[in-house]
């Protein structure tokens, strides 16, 4: 390997390990909610469907932020946005510490949180990968995607733990010095692209295409430019819809509600918040691996595996008895593909829209994700509060995983689209 390989090699992992951290913070922020609702339930008098929907309000905002953060990484820099981004999740979940009234909840856990982790998102990761990687970077972006299930295996029960006299401000307490931490190794570790420490790209060599131009134009012109550019292709449409199932079915159902679904079975929630992890750590193989199996193979087929199996998980989830023996096995089935429908997405969106244009892209897929997710986050919790069970809302939401499980393979795997 020559020095300037090794140099680029030792910069990009830099820079992935910083990118994961990001990730992992701000992926523990929007699972926090999920052990706050009991304490909020009893400390605050709200019920759950008020809760339920602040919740929503912030993966919903989490997704449609994501287009226009890309925008902004490519506009005005990947570290001026990972930095606002932080200090939006931190400054926002401490003033959450003087909340009295259901509204401070949604601004501050919905709106301004919302707004600040959806700049530290999966558009972070993908843009990440476009401008540090030339090779490999269907693994990196599993790596990166793992980050998400490898906040909730850290942070989940210790949060839960924190809760379980009762009490939500540690939870937001922690979560705000989490995300401050941050903010200084962000500036100081994390260059802007690598010709700025005067390396190429991983992977790069005189056979490679450049990577495109950095594109300066006003953000929002950028975002809605490629948004109706892409609205007008079939492939577009397809990884939109089956993203929505792939929010509607993780974030927004399990890692909302799953702890209270629990509770509702007599399962404590440091227990709960336990089996959440022990998913995180299944997906954080699992996503791994999906990112090493999308560059060898057809990511169509792939989805195809992960949404099934990932339906027939949630189908049965409801008739189990929740003891050890079956909440482990689904943890496993669950966990193993939580989110490993990221890296074949991804994979597929660049592979129809290009490198300079698929950040954006992906960032309007990811935001039909995070629309799904508040779907179910209020879905769940509405039907929870008028039937007294969420049994529906997760054989409901495994029937939509079967469904895009069939979109997917019969859908065609797409040629580069032109877009003007």
């Amino acid at each position: 390997m020559t020095r300037s390989a090794a140099s680029a090699r030792t910069y990009a992992s830099i820079v992935v390990a910083v990118t994961f951290l990001a990730l992992l913070v701000a992926a523990g922020m929007r699972s926090a909610p999920g052990v706050m609702i009991r304490p909020l339930e009893d400390s605050m008098g709200w019920d759950r469907a008020t809760i339920s929907a602040a919740a929503a309000v912030g993966i919903f905002l989490y997704g449609m932020v994501g287009p226009f953060a890309a925008a902004l990484m490519l506009s005005f820099g990947i570290k001026r946005t990972m930095l606002a981004g932080l200090a939006l999740m931190s400054a926002s979940t401490f003033a959450s510490l003087w909340m009295t009234e259901p509204w401070h909840y949604v601004l501050s856990w919905g709106v301004i949180s919302g707004v600040g982790s959806g700049a530290v998102a999966s558009v972070l990761g993908a843009a990440v990968v476009n401008r540090w990687f030339a090779t490999r970077q269907g693994l990196v972006m599993g790596m990166l995607t793992a980050s998400a299930a490898t906040g909730a295996l850290v942070f989940l029960p210790f949060l839960a733990w924190l809760s379980s006299s009762g009490a939500w401000q540690p939870v937001a307490l922690t979560v705000s010095i989490a995300t401050a931490a941050l903010i200084p190794l962000v500036l100081v570790m994390m260059p802007e692209r690598p010709s700025d420490v005067g390396v190429t790209r991983f992977g790069e060599d005189e056979n490679t295409p450049p990577p495109p131009p950095l594109k300066q134009a006003a953000t929002v012109g950028l975002a809605f430019g490629a948004l109706r550019r892409a609205a007008k292709t079939r492939i577009f449409w397809l990884l939109f819809g089956t993203f929505f199932v792939c929010g509607l079915t993780t974030n927004g159902l399990v890692g909302t509600h799953l702890i209270a679904f629990c509770g509702d079975h007599g399962i404590a929630p440091v227990a709960a918040a336990g089996l959440l992890s022990m998913m995180g750590f299944f997906d954080l193989i699992g996503t791994t691996a999906s990112g090493w199996a999308t560059d060898r193979y057809d990511p169509r087929k792939l989805l195809f595996v992960y949404y099934g199996f990932r339906g027939l998980s949630l189908i049965a989830l409801p008739y189990l008895d929740f003891g050890p023996a079956s909440l482990t096995v689904f943890a496993i089935f669950y966990g193993l593909d939580w989110i490993a429908t990221v890296p074949p997405t991804v994979k597929l969106t660049n592979d129809a829209f290009g490198p300079d244009e698929a950040p954006i892209v992906f960032g309007w897929i990811m935001a039909g994700h995070q629309i799904g997710a508040a779907t179910a986050a209020f879905g769940a919790g509405w039907i929870r509060e008028t039937s007294g069970s969420y049994g529906p809302a997760f054989v409901i939401a495994g029937v939509f995983a079967l469904g895009a499980a069939v979109a997917i393979l019969t859908g065609r795997r797409p040629a580069r689209v032109v877009l003007a």
